[in-house]
């Protein structure tokens, strides 16, 4: 029997060791696992990243070729310098939208003045390129400075196509801008420098653009994303050349790696509920056990330092950080000043309202006090309505004297108690550290006294510890002290009458003591 005894601890310590290992072998498999279906999405989404900045790519080449197909052309040119409206509407704007989806077209002088402007597949006013003017400019300047440069040859040796394009916001939607001249597509019509027209064509990124997009490359639910909402991970940036963001084309995310978590997690679902229940039932009371003593020991800890009425510092923490704080304020060279606060008409609160009311006080006192100092002060309650405050970084007395002032004056707020509206006031009594050799027992004591001197005084008023009241004080325990011993002893007070005459000088009418 003994032997079976002693063996049955080691054999649950030996069970609870291969079930934590065989669950935490489980753990780095699952954790593999997910990782390496993470690393597949997050590869996947770069991808699609790509297939999504291509297709943008391909599409601002596109609305270069389709602006090409007309800006190349000797009848543009010519019909343009003859002003032929009929001819450009026909040709050069609406077509560009009926035909290609261009959704506004600008032509402008060599000077930069519109002579023609379509919206939506509609003819405007010439004067409506100046509502998108300011987003327009730089790139016509762009290629403006582009014709005035001498003409270049591209990567085959052709000359270079002469057109400035940029992503810009048109009354806040993004759009894909090119900017290109109308130049002859022959000889027989000739062009001086410096004197071409420019063709403005703009299309908005919208759905049905990003949609075209996206289905070439099989993404689901592709989309324009405003800056106004929020963008997740599967999105692109719509980046104009300075750097701005206009926008986001988002779209569902296509994530191969969770597709396939999903499709084996039942059989992992089953051996995680397995494992798990097992393990879970051997560390559930292991950890009931574990979280109370845990929540035992910060409710003891917090109790040890704090106030359990108001959720103040306590005298113990408060002592420890007068002690800090006077330390570090000797190595910075900086003043503490220490405030000792009561309550003038506490009892009679309590007296009156009852032993409630007087908590409910103390609570409404300690809020007021923690309001009114800065963060980096400290408020404690002492005890009963005793109260204590630690300033920091003082310069001066006036300084202490303006905090108490404004400590006095929020307390002379009335309280709310019990339904009843009650006035109490306090008085304050303020020590100031001399320098790094202040004793925190002595400013404490210091404190104290110039608390009894603001009571002393008339109370609803504070003091600031000065050495006469320390004099003072002691001469006062010392007759305090001789006058008990005298009454102690024998023969230590004698009684003696001193007599009481008459108007005339000459007759006792009596005797005092």
């Amino acid at each position: 029997m003994s032997a079976r005894h002693d063996s049955s601890p080691l054999t649950h310590q030996v069970t609870l060791t291969v079930l934590t290992l065989a669950a935490f072998a489980l753990a780095i498999v699952v954790d593999f696992g997910f990782y390496a279906a993470n690393q597949a999405d997050e590869a996947s989404l770069e991808r699609q990243k790509i297939f999504i900045a291509d297709g943008l790519n391909d599409q601002i080449a596109a609305v270069q070729r389709e602006q090409e197909s007309v800006t190349v052309w000797d009848d543009s040119v010519t019909n343009v310098r003859a002003g032929n409206q009929a001819w450009i509407e026909e040709n050069l704007s609406t077509w560009m939208y009926s035909y290609y989806g261009h959704n506004r077209v600008y032509i402008l002088d060599a000077a930069n003045h519109a002579i023609h402007a379509m919206r939506e597949g509609k003819v405007v006013a010439a004067s409506a390129f100046g509502e998108d003017e300011p987003e327009l400019r730089p790139t016509i300047d762009k290629l403006r400075h582009m014709l005035g440069e001498p003409l270049k040859a591209d990567a085959s040796g052709q000359p270079a196509k002469m057109v400035a394009q940029d992503l810009v916001s048109l009354q806040g939607k993004p759009a894909i801008l090119s900017v290109m001249p109308l130049v002859p597509s022959s000889d027989r019509v000739s062009q001086a420098p410096g004197t071409e027209y420019l063709h403005i064509s703009a299309e908005f990124i919208n759905d049905a653009v990003i949609g075209k997009i996206a289905a070439k490359y099989l993404l689901d639910g592709a989309r324009l994303v405003p800056l106004s909402e929020p963008v997740g991970p599967a999105a692109v940036p719509l980046v104009d050349s300075r750097g701005v963001i206009l926008g986001y084309i988002g779209w569902d995310q296509l994530r191969p790696g969770l597709t396939l978590v999903r499709k084996i997690a039942p059989a992992l679902a089953i051996a995680l509920l397995v494992a798990g229940g097992v393990l879970v039932f051997l560390l559930r009371r292991l950890r009931r056990a574990s979280a109370a003593l845990q929540t035992s020991q910060d409710q003891a800890q917090y109790l040890a330092f704090h106030d359990t009425l108001t959720g103040l510092p306590n005298r113990a923490l408060f002592e420890d950080r007068l002690r800090r704080m006077l330390l570090f304020a000797g190595q910075d060279g900086t003043h503490v000043a220490l405030l000792y606060l009561d309550l003038d008409r506490f009892k009679h609160i309590n007296d009156t309202l009852g032993h409630p009311a007087g908590d409910e006080l103390v609570r409404q006192t300690a809020a007021r006090l923690k309001h009114t100092i800065r963060e980096a002060d400290t408020v404690a309650r002492l005890g009963g309505d005793e109260f204590a405050v630690i300033l920091l970084d003082i310069p001066d007395a006036g300084s202490v004297e303006d905090i108490a002032e404004r400590l006095l004056m929020k307390l002379r707020e009335p309280f709310r108690l019990i339904g009843d509206q009650v006035f109490v006031g306090a008085s304050i009594g303020i020590a100031l550290s001399s320098g790094p050799d202040t004793d925190a027992d002595d400013l404490l004591r210091k404190a104290d006294i110039a608390l009894y001197e603001a009571k002393k005084n008339g109370r609803g008023r504070y003091e600031v510890f000065a050495g006469d009241m320390d004099d003072l004080l002691l001469r006062k325990r010392k007759v305090e002290s001789e006058l008990r011993k005298a009454l102690d002893g024998d023969g230590g007070i004698k009684l003696a009458y001193q007599p009481v005459f008459a108007a005339d000088g000459r007759r006792i009418l009596g005797a005092e003591a």
